[in-house]
């Protein structure tokens, strides 16, 4: 019997973002966690089954734009807007990883990571959505990147709003992760008009329509919704069986107050309150953030009774997608005019929590620059938000789900494209920061670097380099940069047990799958 999807998805979701986990395996040195820093991080400085692992995202490495019955998402229709992406950029090939995902399931398993991150796409899987069938080729497709990880030693989380999600990946994957980044696309799309559908309103932008005040606080209430229902859905008809674990992950930039200054300091706690806990406060708590409250009143949406008890717990973990770190100043009792080209506009309204931020401070940068606005190189800041999280959040364990660097552009050219010494620094640092924030107490029980291969940045297109490997854009040949020989061999001390784990690697047929597995398919009811 066929069965047609029953979906609970806010209407401009095109696509879902997942997370797949790629080993059981523990790691085999134990960590010391009253030991100093080391000045040289090591995998040994974590605790027994952390995840170290890499990220991407359907949409920016698929391509395949229509084959096998995909449909078009948002983005493809947005992309053709005129102005919308650098240099008219799309991600119609992208990295083709549609076509190319055995090699770059070899190239995972070639680093030796633990885990692996990525995305499913809903008008891959469901291109009529809520009013057509699950495409087949699309759960096949799937289906061969699980099992294909799988036989390399790996086991599965998923993100997905859909119930035939859970059917069709859920005796393989155990842990799921519904909405991506939400506050961002909250933000993006409906306060800046930069993502589709491209609403907003001055001084934020000028577009063809949205009301940047109001309309972000809507498009996130009703994504929180939805993560409530497809959790629901997962405990009462899943979980019981399957055994995995829901969670959410969001846009973590750390706020550190301007100055010493107690309008400032509270200006930082507020601008975490307005970004990180208007995401999670909800999914732990059952409503908004005090704060948020405080200073929006009526325009920020109610939830009901049941709406609060559906929501209250409702993240068995907390995703953390952490980039920027930058200064924080009050806008309530201070002139926060945007006047150049450094700050933001509308940052003296109740949107952005009357905060204006900073990178600069008596005229020396937060740290050293990278290739995307507002956002340099700050390692204690990941200390920093986690122990936000530990501290708001004391019962949720936390996944670093994406952390990761682009260098900056000098004159027109990209600077240390191949030999990319910074982009190893960057990540020494920031997991040593993450390693002095666990041996000081916090349940952080993953770190995935963003992102295995250049893709396309969104409305960046190519012009970001994120990569530990690059791909020529006409060949579309792989080329490992000297950060991935340096993470292979960060995570290459493994036990005798794991490697010989990873050398018993069953056959697969000539589908692409393994033998004898139970694999989901549009027949399932």
């Amino acid at each position: 019997m066929k069965i047609t999807a029953s979906i609970t998805y806010y209407y401009f979701f095109c696509f879902l973002l997942v997370i797949l986990l790629i080993s059981a395996k523990a790691i085999a040195e134990e960590g010391n966690g009253n030991a100093e820093q080391p000045a040289e991080v090591k995998k040994s400085d974590f605790p027994d089954g952390f995840l170290f692992g890499v990220s991407t995202s359907s949409y920016q490495i698929e391509g395949a734009i229509l084959d096998d019955g995909k449909s078009l998402s948002n983005w493809d229709v947005f992309v053709r807007k005129r102005g919308s992406v650098n240099n008219g950029d799309t991600a119609d090939i992208a990295a083709d990883h549609y076509h190319r995902y055995l090699e770059d399931i070899e190239i995972i398993h070639s680093l030796g990571v633990d885990a692996y991150r990525f995305s499913i796409s809903w008008a891959r899987i469901l291109p009529r959505g809520k009013l057509g069938d699950v495409n087949p080729a699309g759960i096949m497709f799937y289906n061969k990147i699980i099992d294909n990880l799988l036989i390399r030693g790996t086991f599965g989380q998923i993100r997905g709003l859909a119930k035939s999600f859970y059917a069709y990946f859920g005796d393989r994957v155990r842990y799921w992760i519904t909405m991506n980044e939400a506050n961002l696309l909250s933000e993006l799309a409906y306060e800046k008009g930069i993502y589709p559908p491209g609403h907003c309103s001055p001084p934020f932008g000028n577009c063809s329509a949205g009301n940047s005040d109001i309309e972000p606080l809507i498009a996130m209430h009703n994504m929180l919704l939805a993560h409530s229902k497809a959790v629901k859905l997962y405990r009462e008809q899943f979980q019981h069986k399957q055994g995995g674990m829901m969670g959410v992950a969001v846009s973590a930039m750390m706020y550190e107050p301007l100055s010493d200054d107690e309008l400032d300091k509270e200006a930082a706690n507020r601008a975490l309150a307005f970004s990180l806990a208007w995401g999670l406060d909800p999914l732990v708590y059952g409503d908004y953030p005090p704060e948020m409250r405080r200073y929006h009143g009526k325009e920020l949406p109610t939830f009901t009774s049941e709406e609060k008890q559906l929501l209250s717990n409702s993240t068995d973990f907390i995703g953390l997608n952490h980039y920027a770190t930058v200064y924080a100043k009050d806008c309530i009792y201070s002139n926060c005019m945007c006047s150049n080209t450094t700050c933001l506009p509308g940052e003296n309204r109740a949107i952005k929590g009357f905060v204006s931020t900073i990178t600069e401070r008596d005229g020396v940068p937060i740290g050293e620059p990278t290739g995307m606005f507002q956002t340099f190189i700050v390692p204690r800041g990941i200390k920093e938000i986690v122990d936000y999280a530990k501290k708001r959040y004391p019962d949720k364990p936390v996944f670093i789900v994406e952390n990761g660097y682009c260098p900056p552009w000098e004159h027109g050219e990209v600077d240390d494209l191949q030999h990319d010494t910074k982009r190893v620094e960057y990540h020494k640092a920031y997991i040593a920061s993450l390693a002095q924030a666990i041996r000081d107490g916090a349940d952080v029980r993953g770190y995935f670097i963003w992102t295995l291969m250049d893709a396309f940045v969104w409305s960046s297109g190519y012009d970001l380099k994120f990569g530990l490997y690059s791909f020529d854009r006409v060949t579309l040949n792989r080329i490992p940069r000297l950060s991935a020989k340096w993470y292979r061999d960060f995570l290459r001390k493994t036990s005798l047990k794991d490697l010989e784990s990873r050398s018993a690697i069953p056959a697969i047929n000539q589908d692409g799958l393994v033998p004898n597995v139970k694999h989901g398919s549009a027949e399932m009811a």
